[in-house]
């Protein structure tokens, strides 16, 4: 991946997809801010990075509390020498803060926290790390939808609303960022092996079934990994992606491309 040399600034990046790209984008030589609301998972994230022969730096962020994104943004051009990728990784989902997870019973307070994390958080990032992506000469902004951006699945009302948000938010920032030289791109994954997929599945009345639910769809017969996003983070970032700008990309083994599940094709679930 042509990503060497590149400064990366990740939100949520102490666990998950977040960290899977840090680690990733650092093993191909780019500078990395690692950023999380976790400070120890978040330390050792750079630490890892730190220890393999890596640059990275740790900073504390809230990305729905506007100056403490302000103060990511301008501790990464500083620290890294400049921002050149932004990826807006930071998410959460309605099951890990408790309550209903239906219409009925989701309170007024999960819905504005999950629209906060997922929709307003990469707005704030994009809008302060804006004057630091114009100077750079390779700048690209990377958020993370999902496969609900673009389907519906039970008890997900607040996180797939969020998510669709974030894939019209990536074409309307690709539109006025153009001028500036800044491609905007998203990624859909799947059911990718995270903790908050974790947490997901153990707030599931019958977390087996959700899990055969999750996976069951996917023509790659397992979950996806980290890893597995963390490379498409990369390309999408690399100069080998110049063409690519305004685009949503799925990731999801191959489970938008049908209808079925794998019972049909006669496979198992290997997950």
């Amino acid at each position: 991946m042509q990503v060497n040399g590149l400064n990366f600034v990740i939100t949520g990046a102490g666990a998950g997809i977040g960290a899977g790209t840090a680690l990733v984008a650092a093993g191909y030589g780019a500078r990395v801010m690692v950023s999380d609301t976790n400070d120890a998972d978040g330390e050792a994230v750079a630490a890892r990075i730190r220890d393999a022969g890596g640059v990275a730096f740790y900073q504390h962020c809230d990305v729905t509390d506007e100056g403490q994104v302000q103060a990511l943004m301008q501790a990464a051009g500083e620290q890294l020498g400049g921002i050149d990728v932004l990826h807006n990784n930071a998410g959460i989902h309605e099951s890990v803060l408790g309550g209903g997870l239906d219409l009925e019973s989701m309170s007024r307070d999960t819905f504005d926290k999950v629209m906060a994390v997922n929709v307003l958080g990469p707005w704030l990032c994009a809008k302060y790390a804006l004057p630091w992506l114009r100077k750079s000469q390779q700048a690209s902004i990377i958020n993370a939808g999902s496969v609900s951006s673009v389907a519906g699945y039970p008890n997900c009302v607040a996180y797939g609303s969020s998510k669709g948000a974030i894939m019209q938010m990536t074409k309307m920032l690709a539109v006025d960022l153009a001028a500036d030289g800044i491609r905007v791109n998203c990624y859909c994954p799947g059911s990718i092996r995270t903790r908050m997929v974790d947490d997901f599945l153990a707030a599931a009345p019958d977390p087996a079934a959700m899990l055969n639910t999750m996976t069951n769809t996917h023509l790659i017969p397992r979950m996806g990994k980290p890893e597995d996003v963390a490379e498409l983070v990369c390309f999408l970032a690399s100069p080998a992606a110049s063409f690519i700008n305004g685009a949503v990309w799925l990731i999801d083994g191959g489970s938008l491309a049908w209808r079925g599940t794998l019972d049909i094709l006669g496979m198992e679930d290997t997950a």
